[in-house]
């Protein structure tokens, strides 16, 4: 079964701790974890809610769970017909995440004005926001394909959450940004070829 789930800044980055492959723990005053059952849904809440919050970011997930074991929990539908959502009790959260069948990817995104992103505290992208990084990224590129390929490697979680921001809302259309987006794909590829980088559309 195909699920989705929209998510924010800091549980995208606990997923992607775990090599995309599980789902954080719930915390004790989030007793159900809620896959929805469709990407227009779980888009509504990336947009409307998780981009509107403090942190700024919406991330929609696509994953896919055996059936079998999918077809074990209950639907509820919680307002109009596309708003239907499984219900996994928090316990169940560790068996569920060994039936996720391949790699949870990130099919969309959503930022607020006030995104500041996952800020390093390592090596030239110390102390940035989200979009002072493509900056940095920006200078580095343009006098040292070392010092860049190093940047991107050493802070990866930060690359990782930020190139879908990076995308849509910073960089311009211009050839240095275009060659810019590039540069850091080619550079992820080679270090990370098991986890795509950016938004897997149609996924």
């Amino acid at each position: 079964m195909r699920l989705y789930r929209p998510i924010g800044l800091q549980e995208l980055l606990l997923i992607y701790r775990s090599g995309m492959r599980r789902f954080p723990p719930r915390l004790p005053e989030q007793p159900i974890f809620y896959p929805v059952l469709n990407e227009p849904y779980a888009r509504q809440i990336s947009r409307d809610w998780n981009a509107t919050s403090p942190e700024g970011a919406g991330y929609v997930t696509a994953f896919d769970v055996d059936d079998a074991h999918a077809a074990s929990f209950e639907v509820q539908q919680v307002g109009a017909r596309m708003h239907q959502e499984l219900r996994v009790p928090a316990e169940a959260l560790d068996a569920f995440n060994h039936h996720i069948q391949g790699r949870i990817r990130v099919t969309a995104a959503d930022f607020g004005p006030h995104f500041v992103g996952h800020v390093p505290t390592a090596f030239s992208l110390r102390g940035k926001d989200a979009r002072a990084q493509f900056g940095a990224l920006r200078d580095i590129h343009g006098y040292n394909g070392m010092d860049f390929h190093g940047e991107v490697t050493a802070n990866h979680e930060a690359v990782f959450a930020h190139f879908p921001y990076w995308e849509q809302v910073v960089a311009s259309d211009t050839a240095e940004d275009r060659n810019l987006l590039a540069a850091i794909r080619e550079v992820w590829m080679k270090a990370f070829p098991e986890l795509p980088l950016g938004l897997q559309r149609g996924y």
